[in-house]
């Protein structure tokens, strides 16, 4: 595994995805020791990359400039929790420099190429992050996002983009671009797995000061409104306006009703993010004597504002967001396209301000607005170049975002929790179709979907009605459904549960933890074992049940 994404890095060295590579010895040395980890690990194994404005204890984190460069001395949060999980870190990616620019062209290191096209940009800031993944050599990458730069470079290079909420994600060990609305977002390949990182990563930490936490946003996913902004602006890119109508009627299909919302206030929220909150980044005291022109250009813009035109500036924020909440309050989600078009290398380097801005245009107000968003592929131009939209939320409908953007995408994966529901796994009776179902539907529950344990379970016949399913290292896949009860459903039906049976904590095979059905081991001690048949529908069928 490890010699192919070596060798996938080699074939791709004109692309400078990265800024510090972790050396392949040490790499493999990563691999022996996660041999002994436990295989329960939900990342054990996985390949990762990590934007170069975020720590990594003993590298060098340089925010794409030289002369800011040091070795961490701690590991930011969020990448320790993959490491925890089992991930192991490949590298420190290319970027745009302090994160400003949505380009992936504003770098020492060189300008980052389009995974579909050289001669087009990557998009930015998190350039080398989105192209790890879409060459294909890590499964998942970090960055961070404050203006797109967790979206735009997802757009452009067919990968899934997630932004969480603002705060979830520690943003602790960051160099900031602005502070007060920074996110690690997350690069995977399909939204299911973007949501499997989010798992692992969100999470109060109280040495971040802007960690928050909240209950869990539900949005329907089977029939549901979709705002779309007007008017929508291509900049005469008529490929990406036709796959946009062409995603807008797939939503259409999906059960969505469209919503046509006015996009002036959005656009005024998005015009203060490079206009008085440039001072957040200018207030970090960036050494402007080592960065580029244009980076350097951007950050002296802050003078341009005075202390009274901040707090302006926040104050027609907060107005501003109320009159786009009354927008949307009619709404479910808003859908957007990734961006409004993609440019040459040679078309940002020429005009690099007026049409890095361009870009911004559906993705700037997210964060100051406080929502949620996920980036997915929705096809391609006929020169080949990807194109993607954006399902945007309220804050905390991360997770909800990502299984809407997985049906958008065809993804078979597990729906979205409820807001306060409890997962939890049957594997007998009370499977549908079976004799105790009626336990559950009596109670409310929703069939979230089948599913399988991680290959940790034994299964056993305790009689002719009833399985028992046993922990152990040496067992199986076990076939299951996952329900989802509100917390005092849940108690209700705990309660009629008897023994030897209990409710434990299950290990799926997606590295899901749910609650599920076990079995005292003195049980199943001289009783058939029946794991070897996946699951009790196949017994009940061999067995004449």
């Amino acid at each position: 595994m490890i010699d192919e994404v070596y060798r996938r890095i080699e074939a791709h060295a004109a692309n400078p995805v990265f800024i510090h590579l972790l050396p392949e010895a040490s790499v493999e040395q990563r691999l022996r020791d996660l041999e002994r980890s436990p295989r329960t690990l939900p990342l054990r194994g996985r390949t990762f990359a990590v934007k170069d404005n975020i720590d990594v204890a003993g590298l060098p984190t340089t925010a794409a400039c030289p002369a800011f460069s040091y070795i961490a001395r701690e590991t930011a949060p969020a990448v320790q929790k993959l490491l925890n999980a089992g991930a192991v870190l490949i590298g420190k990616t290319n970027m745009d420099q302090f994160a400003t620019g949505l380009v992936g062209t504003r770098s020492p290191f060189g300008a980052c190429r389009n995974a579909f096209d050289p001669a087009y940009i990557s998009g930015g800031s998190s350039s080398g992050s989105a192209l790890a993944v879409a060459l294909g050599i890590t499964e998942f990458s970090l960055g961070t996002d404050t203006a797109g730069s967790g979206r735009i470079p997802a757009a452009f290079n067919n990968i899934v983009g997630l932004k969480p909420t603002r705060g979830r994600v520690s943003a602790r060990g960051v160099v900031p671009a602005c502070r007060s609305l920074d996110c690690i977002s997350i690069f995977g390949r399909t939204c299911n797995d973007a949501a499997s990182i989010f798992d692992v990563l969100h999470g109060p930490d109280a040495g971040d000061p802007y960690s928050r936490t909240g209950e869990e946003s539900y949005l329907p996913l089977e029939t549901f409104r979709f705002a779309v902004p007007t008017p929508l602006e291509f900049h005469g890119d008529r490929a990406y306006a036709g796959l946009f109508d062409q995603a807008l009627a797939r939503i259409g299909k999906l059960g969505g009703r469209r919503v046509d919302v006015d996009f002036a206030p959005f656009l005024e929220a998005q015009a203060l993010l490079y206009g008085p909150w440039i001072a957040e980044r200018a207030a970090e005291g960036f050494p402007l004597e080592a960065m580029l022109p244009v980076t350097r250009q951007i950050f002296e813009s802050a003078s341009r504002y005075s202390a009274p035109d901040v707090f302006k500036a926040q104050h027609r924020l907060a107005e501003l967001t109320l009159d786009c909440q009354r927008l949307l309050q009619d709404t479910d989600v808003m859908v957007v396209p990734g961006a409004p078009t993609i440019y040459r290398i040679s078309e940002i380097e020429a005009e690099p301000i007026e049409l890095n801005s361009r870009l911004g245009r559906y993705t700037n107000f997210v964060n100051l607005l406080d929502l949620a968003a996920i980036s997915v592929p929705a096809g391609f131009r006929p020169d080949g170049l990807p194109f993607g939209i954006t399902f945007i939320g309220p804050a905390f409908s991360d997770r909800a975002l990502a299984a809407l953007g997985g049906r958008f995408c065809g993804e078979q994966a597990l729906a979205q929790p409820a807001s306060g529901a409890v997962r939890i796994a049957v594997v007998g009776a009370h499977l549908s179709g079976m004799p105790l179902n009626h336990q559950l539907t009596e109670l409310g529950a929703r069939l979230v979907g089948a599913a399988r344990t991680a290959p940790l379970y034994r299964l056993y016949a305790l009689d002719a009605k009833r399985p028992g399913l046993v922990r152990d290292a040496g067992g199986a896949k076990i076939e299951v459904e996952v329900w989802e009860l509100s917390p005092g459903a849940f108690g209700t039906f705990v309660a009629q549960i008897p023994a030897p049976l209990g409710i434990g904590t299950l290990e799926l095979e997606d590295g899901e933890s749910v609650k599920g059905f076990l079995c005292e081991a003195y049980a199943v001690r001289g009783l058939a074992e029946i794991t070897r048949l996946g699951g009790w529908r196949a017994y009940s069928r061999n067995s004449g049940g």
